[in-house]
């Protein structure tokens, strides 16, 4: 049993490792919209074609994807501000989930907005997601004891 659980573990690791995790291009964005739709991260107030454009406007490095072979399986869009930090559209494909591909998007966004200099990152989960919350404490992120405000300058509807 615990010869199979550690060649399962090891089995693992190569996997997350072959993940190739490049920036955006724009020829990605019917397949990272369709990630998004899986994760049910889509919602009527954000237009993720507007969201991916806007956001190839400012810092598109910071826009990755992780494939396995030719297939998007993972995204994380980062961002920063000159204060903070900011994770948006963090996602694995349901197939894919709890495979440790998440963190790994996470470590190479979090290296990413560190070498500009950023001092901390902050997200937004919606309170009802237990799941998510879950993984982003293991992952060494805390609540803080804020109220997030948003105000739309733009309608997406």
């Amino acid at each position: 049993m615990q010869q199979r659980t550690a060649a399962r573990d090891r089995n693992l690791r190569e996997y997350i490792m072959k993940l190739k995790i490049r920036p955006f291009v724009p020829s990605d964005e019917k397949a990272v919209v369709q990630l998004w739709t899986d994760c049910g991260l889509v919602v009527p107030w954000n237009n993720p074609h507007r969201d991916i454009q806007r956001k190839l406007k400012v810092q598109s490095d910071l826009f990755l994807v992780g494939c396995s072979g030719d297939r998007i399986i993972a995204t994380v869009m980062a961002g920063y501000d000159g204060h903070r930090g900011w994770i948006n559209y963090l996602a694995v494909h349901p197939q894919h989930q709890r495979t440790g591909i998440a963190k790994r998007m996470m470590d190479q966004a979090e290296a990413k907005v560190r070498a500009v200099g950023c001092p901390k990152i902050n997200l937004q989960v919606r309170s009802t997601n237990a799941g998510v919350i879950e993984f982003y404490k293991t992952i060494g992120f805390k609540i803080d004891d804020v109220v997030s405000f948003g105000k739309r300058l733009e309608p997406d509807e």
